[in-house]
């Protein structure tokens, strides 16, 4: 049984990079195909392989800075690899991986993070803050999303099946494709610890600071909320902004390693968190360190984090402004002694590495029965496709 794992391109060891580690567990033998590569030895070790075939863009100029920029040429490269030779092929797509050529006796599944959202429903985001929402810069802009939205659209034909994240992504599927997706949540890495640290007084913020993940509507509500401390961990290009409109009850600490984050999460009153993510591993990572999560009530959010029932572990604010924040600060505040934080330690294990790869292995066997007619000769391919987990 010969494997081929597709994915967008490796140059950070992000959300999709875990979810790329846990399907080579379940395939350990297969081939890596992305459209360019710019890993360190590494941390292609901590994904779980040692090379990787890469696309023509792998040679292009100033790739590292400027990788964005062959956004144009990204569906002719990706259509470049040469995968006939393979039974299946596995996708892990948030822009362009699911649109790699296979014949009608492959299986090509595509686990898809997310439809392009610079390309549609966000493209109007995407263009202000960009600053090509005017002029001919913009124009291009517009034309080229619009040539992408059309090769994304005809390539989601392609697979045999598709695999997301989360409900909210699979609608957003079901609307710009026209497909049924199914919901394999991603993996995440989960606390090791095995006691509950003692709480502090902070409440915490982390993520890039950069615009759509919306720190400044945090920071205006605590300004708001002087006797209650904030922290923000992470780094951006609009770190000097956020703390030159901080109040003295907020403390920035810049990017910090995972064991610090995840301290600075179990010891948290509360991780507080503004963005719309298509799923949101961070928030599932805070409630694993014990810590209730307060969040803008809309996409992956609503998934993972349980607002009501006798075991709730956070709470949701329906508008990223920081009226809606503040009130569910406070909200939450009188009501802090009623959400347990084992509870929330144990609603973060559902999505535990255990449970996707039990079931990717699972939905993907389920597949291949499927393009095979139900069954198959003893030793066959589809015998083979379970790999180390079947």
């Amino acid at each position: 049984m010969r494997v081929a794992i597709v994915h967008d391109w490796l140059y950070v060891l992000g959300g999709a990079e875990q979810v790329l580690r846990e399907i080579l567990r379940c395939y350990p033998n297969a081939d890596v195909f992305t459209l360019f590569d710019l890993l360190r030895p590494e941390d292609r070790r901590k994904l779980g392989f040692e090379t990787s075939h890469t696309s023509f863009l792998q040679k292009m100029p100033f790739l590292h800075k400027r990788h964005r920029s062959y956004l144009p040429l990204m569906p002719l490269a990706i259509e470049q690899f040469d995968l006939s030779s393979y039974d299946l092929v596995i996708s892990s797509s948030c822009a362009v991986a699911k649109g790699v050529l296979t014949g009608p006796e492959q299986l090509h599944v595509a686990y898809v993070h997310s439809p392009m959202r610079y390309a549609w429903d966000l493209q109007h985001v995407y263009l202000n803050e960009s600053g090509y929402a005017t002029g001919l810069k913009g124009a291009m802009a517009r034309m080229l999303l619009h040539r992408m939205r059309i090769w994304d659209a005809r390539t989601a034909h392609g697979p045999d099946a598709i695999f997301t994240n989360s409900q909210f992504v699979a609608r957003r599927i079901k609307k710009i494709y026209g497909r049924e997706a199914k919901v394999i949540y991603p993996p995440v890495s989960l606390a090791n610890r095995d006691v509950i640290l003692p709480v502090g007084n902070h409440f915490l913020a982390a993520s890039r600071l950069v615009p759509y993940k919306r720190i400044e509507p945090i920071v205006h509500a605590f300004n708001g909320l002087p006797d209650l401390e904030l922290i923000v961990a992470g780094d951006g290009p609009e770190a000097d902004r956020l703390k030159a409109i901080a109040g003295p009850n907020i403390k920035f600490v810049g990017f910090v390693p995972d064991k610090q984050l995840r301290d600075l999460m179990a010891t948290a009153r509360a991780f507080v968190f503004a963005a719309e993510e298509d799923f949101g591993i961070v928030l599932v990572e805070a409630q694993s360190e014990g810590a209730p999560v307060l969040a803008l009530g809309r996409g992956g959010a609503r998934e993972s984090i349980l607002a009501g029932g006798p075991r709730p572990t956070g709470m949701f604010f329906e508008a990223a402004d920081p009226q809606s924040i503040a009130a569910c600060v406070l909200s939450f505040v009188a009501k802090e002694r009623s959400i347990s934080r084992l509870d929330c330690r144990q609603r973060a294990a559902f999505f535990s590495a255990e449970r996707f790869r039990s079931q990717f292995v699972a939905a993907v066997n389920e597949e291949f029965e499927r393009l095979h007619g139900g069954g198959s000769e003893p030793g066959s391919a589809a015998d083979r496709v379970t790999g180390p987990l079947g």
